[in-house]
């Protein structure tokens, strides 16, 4: 296969997405009544040597919307104080709109056409982002797709047999003090990390992927008479089931 690692960029090998790694801390575990108390996100980019590299980190710490939900539990575990004031808390408007609209300026550099959220148990890190996304009503500034994700405890067990993000980090050779874990901006950093261990790993034993050419008409009929032929036989296969 022919040595293209220099030639691809991030929008090339992502299918046009931009990999934006997130890590959020809460108050809970439901992503619609659990206080939102910390994110960070960090971008990542490929270098000279055609190596994924981490590339910005934005963080903040988050004043708990009205009528939030604190469970004591995970405010213990954490050990933060969701109401300190001297952690320069701002509003989740002030913390993820400047976020969003740095990632938007990301996407224009690498001409890539919106954000794919990386998280380790990614979709835990979604469902909150996306429930403050609706809180604020700014689904049109958010730059992450609506529901793909890329999970990096997937990808850890998969390519290091690990999946908590400790060990995963420690197998992979990426430097971990347990003493700063769950806070948000530190976790990011190590899940980036990760997160380019990973991909680098990948790319030396298999290379990049070459890329595919093909386009997809979506709306040929064609597609669209086997797209009801497959509804059709669903619905069928529902109904024999059900009996």
């Amino acid at each position: 296969m022919e040595d293209i690692s220099n030639k691809l960029t991030i929008k090339d090998r992502f299918r046009g997405f931009l990999p934006v790694v997130v890590d959020v801390e809460t108050a809970g575990l439901d992503p619609k009544k659990s206080a939102l108390i910390e994110v960070a996100m960090m971008t990542v980019k490929i270098d000279e040597n055609g190596q994924f590299v981490p590339d910005e980190l934005y963080s903040a710490n988050i004043r708990p919307f009205e009528g939030s939900e604190i469970c004591q539990k995970n405010i213990d575990f954490l050990h933060i104080d969701p109401f300190d004031e001297s952690r320069n808390l701002v509003t989740e408007s002030d913390a993820l709109l400047p976020m969003f609209k740095a990632i938007k300026k990301k996407l224009k550099e690498q001409g890539c056409k919106r954000a794919i959220l990386v998280g380790h148990n990614a979709h835990f890190d979604h469902s909150f982002i996306f429930a403050a996304i609706d809180r604020l009503k700014a689904a049109s500034k958010s730059p992450f797709h609506p529901f793909s994700v890329i999970d990096t405890a997937s990808l850890s067990m998969l390519m290091l047999g690990q999946s908590v993000l400790q060990k995963a980090c420690y197998a992979a050779h990426v430097d971990f003090d347990q003493n700063c874990a769950h806070g948000a901006a530190y976790d990011t950093r190590k899940e980036t990390e990760l997160f380019c261990a990973i991909l680098n790993r990948f790319t030396k034993f298999c290379g990049m992927p070459e890329p595919v050419d093909i386009e997809i008409d979506y709306n040929n009929s064609k597609n669209k008479e086997c797209d009801t032929e497959s509804k059709d036989s669903a619905q069928d296969s529902c109904v024999c089931f059900s009996d």
